[in-house]
């Protein structure tokens, strides 16, 4: 038994059923997550709806050529859609609300307000080598403005209530959409790194609180009010970097959990056979952020299928909130991680044979875990110590488990008897409520009578005369005093019966 084995964060599954028929013809591209259902997006321009157990439920040929980006709003009822062919498309699932563009660049984003539900928030952002922001007016035409130019390609964006950050080669800028004002600007640390291979990471925390990731960097940024007195020029918010550290290796992808955060990471390591640098498994770990570091919690290779082709831009890692599951995206596969339950740990106790701790963790979750029985741990533990000799702990154990089931006392018994150990459970069988069948205490004390008189004499003395036939016990003891006729304890044991 390894003492010093940690036990895992988190379980892991395939997202299966309609996805494994997707991706045996085409490949995943990008996803977005909705409590209510998933959107996932291929390299052969199509966008499916798909319930969480991975079921298609909606199709839309939207391009021939790769989706780069989903975006829904809140409410699950819009989505914006955006290709390598240039086109972008922003449309209502349940009405005819829809809009078209096409430009004559590759559009990698596009983000949809978050309210875009209600009438006096149709808005989104997308565009190529130009932050564009598209708001409905009059007529219900749609009006571009541009928001920010001129630093190369928008690679990522995400909108959060009133802010909206994106990455450009540049680094990461955050917008305030209320005083349409840029309240900052975090540069990207690695330059030496291709921004279309090496992708920008985004992720809202909160309204305020905004997580970016970038090569094997990890800032945290908290948006904050300006005091008026500082204001002067300066707009009336500003970012603060809270924690900033770099990871071992280059991020694919990040998420919060409580206060801690998931790293999506895509490694690199050196063949034993060809002494050559090859893609390795990706890992997904959580870590505990510090101010200038980060203490790793849990880290987890993953088996996903064709890790040996892909880039660090193949991986994607997105999330519910609500239900704290985080979706892996990769060309060939869609894997689910889960924060493990009560039921997860006791799983993982019994594994490693810690049946105390196993049954401790059963009566306190009784009310909640699904999976297992107080009893049934009870009687695997055991059925343990006895495997392991430690017959005396075992019938020990036996009445606080075993309570007052009398079937399952006469079954343990007879276990005890087979290997020769009724001695051990005799101080513990029960007396009153419940009272088991005659047989059982009868065979107990003949057990005693076979090897030890003094413990025989004794539980005659401590057993009411009720819970055996009398007549059978006093025949053997007149049985025994054949063989030994001046033994003073069996014929002090048989003036009491």
């Amino acid at each position: 038994e390894d003492e010093s084995e940690e036990e895992p964060k988190l379980k892991y599954e395939r997202l299966s059923n309609g996805v494994t028929e997707i991706l045996q013809k085409d490949a995943a591209s990008c996803m977005t997550v909705h409590e209510k259902f998933l959107a996932l997006g291929t390299h052969y321009g199509k966008v499916y709806l798909l319930d969480v157990q991975g079921n298609i439920t909606q199709k839309f040929d939207v391009s021939p050529v790769k989706i780069n980006q989903i975006s829904l709003d809140e409410s699950g009822e819009h989505m914006g859609v955006c290709s390598e062919d240039g086109k972008v498309q922003v449309f209502g699932l349940y009405s005819a609300e829809e809009f078209h563009e096409t430009f004559d660049c590759p559009i990698k984003i596009v983000a949809v307000h978050p309210q875009f539900v209600r009438s006096h928030f149709k808005q989104f952002v997308t565009g190529g080598k130009k932050l564009l922001l598209y708001e409905r007016g009059w007529m219900n035409r749609w009006k571009p403005s541009v928001l920010h130019e001129g630093e190369g390609n928008i690679r990522n964006v995400k909108w959060r209530g009133h802010l909206i950050a994106w990455a450009n080669n540049m680094g990461v800028k955050i917008l305030d959409m209320i005083s349409k004002q840029r309240i900052t600007n975090v540069p990207r640390d690695d330059i030496s790194l291709r921004p279309d291979m090496y992708p920008c990471s985004l992720c809202w925390k909160d309204n305020l609180t905004l997580i970016i990731g970038w090569g094997n960097s990890v800032k945290i940024c908290s948006v904050k009010e300006r005091h008026a007195s500082e204001m002067r020029d300066l707009p009336n918010r500003y970012v603060e970097i809270v924690f900033q550290f770099d990871t071992e290796f280059y991020i694919s992808g990040l998420a919060p959990i409580c206060d801690q955060l998931v790293i999506l990471s895509y490694v690199k390591e050196i063949s034993d056979k060809t002494a050559v640098e090859c893609c390795a498994r990706p890992r997904l770990d959580i870590v505990q952020p510090l101010p200038e570091s980060c203490e790793e919690i849990s880290s987890d290779a993953l088996t996903v299928r064709g890790f040996q082709e892909n880039e660090c831009r193949d991986y994607h890692l997105e999330y519910s909130e609500g239900e704290s599951l985080f979706y892996i995206i990769s060309p060939r596969d869609v894997v689910v991680a889960k924060e493990r339950d009560q039921d997860d740990h006791i799983d993982w106790l019994l594994e490693k044979k810690k049946y105390e701790e196993a049954l401790m963790a059963a009566e306190i979750s009784q009310k909640t875990i699904k999976k297992h029985k107080i009893l049934d741990i009870g009687l695997a533990y055991v059925n343990h110590l006895m495997e392991k000799g430690e017959y005396d702990l075992a019938a020990r154990k036996c009445q606080k488990i075993l309570g007052k089931n009398t079937e399952l006392w006469e079954f343990e018994v007879y276990k005890f008897k087979e290997i020769g150990q009724l001695k051990a459970i005799s101080p513990y069988l029960p007396r009153r409520d419940p009272v088991l069948k005659p047989l059982i205490y009868e065979m107990v004390l003949h057990e005693f009578l076979e090897s030890d008189y003094e413990g025989f004499a004794t539980l005659i003395k401590e057993w009411p005369g009720d819970l055996y036939n009398n007549t059978i016990i006093v025949q053997a003891v007149v049985d025994h005093l054949k063989k030994d006729p001046q033994n003073r304890t069996l014929l002090r044991t048989l003036a009491e019966l």
